[in-house]
């Protein structure tokens, strides 16, 4: 492998972030009452919240983690590609289920990139592990080489490395070195990461706190009474009504 030029590198993942946090905000622009209230409304009578403000804050919370989590793992995918295409070649894969493939020490490795450990359902995980097997058979029927590693490659994480459902897990430092071959790498990223949090965080946040006040108008309006408590039998119809069993026919059923 060819060494990595960490200035490029760090300049790729200083514009980079930029991006994510440009989608970010983006994210908040388009957000309606309507994309949030499909969360657990049990929930919050459970914890005895009782202003529109919390419920609001609450689901938008929620909302916009899953929704960063999802833009910052796109970003850490990305990332790899780019090391890999520095230091070996690597390029996007056109495999299903696979984001990545390169070539090093005669082993043409083919990767499929996950942000963190936790992810995916038994469901996903045997898709994953059939998208791999396929993306294998791919590359040997071209003929390109005879000894092709799938792997499962996680970007943080502590867990060692170990093959299961026929690829090879890779975790944390460890990926970032299989890929670059510098067992530094996962801490010399962390820094360019951070390039202009601050002035980024203070922007989204500006923006969020208005989101939460046009939101919450928007719920007082709908859900809470003219007393300003919380109507909670229209905030649960609207989330959880959809009595049909009247007019379902199950028919009989025939092991």
């Amino acid at each position: 492998m060819k060494p990595i030029d960490l200035e490029a590198t760090r300049n790729y993942v200083n514009t980079e972030v930029g991006i994510f946090h440009g989608r970010r905000l983006r994210s908040l622009e388009t957000l309606k009452l309507e994309n949030l209230l499909k969360k657990n409304p049990y929930l919050f009578k459970a914890k005895n919240v009782e202003t529109a403000s919390e419920i609001v804050d609450g689901l938008l919370v929620a909302f916009l983690s899953s929704s960063e989590e999802q833009l910052f793992g796109s970003f850490l995918e990305n990332l790899a590609i780019f090391v890999a295409a520095q230091t070996s070649g690597g390029h996007k894969s056109a495999a299903e289920g696979a984001d990545l493939e390169f070539f090093n020490k005669g082993v043409h490795y083919v990767v499929a990139v996950k942000s963190g450990p936790n992810w995916g359902n038994s469901q996903q995980q045997n898709q994953l592990q059939q998208n791999l097997q396929n993306a294998v058979k791919r590359v040997m029927q071209s003929g390109r080489a005879t000894n092709v590693q799938p792997v499962l490659g996680i970007c943080y994480g502590k867990t060692r490395t170990n093959r299961l459902r026929g690829y090879l897990k890779v975790v944390g430092q460890n990926f970032w070195c299989l890929i670059s071959e510098n067992k530094d790498l996962y801490i010399d990223i962390i820094e360019p990461i951070g390039y202009k949090a601050k002035e980024h965080n203070d922007a989204y946040r500006v923006e969020k706190n208005k989101m939460v006040n046009r939101l919450t108008s928007v719920f007082l309006s709908e859900f809470c009474e003219k007393s300003g408590s919380i109507n909670w039998d229209k905030l649960v119809r609207h989330a959880c009504g959809n009595y049909d069993l009247d007019t379902f026919d199950e028919g009989i059923y025939t092991p």
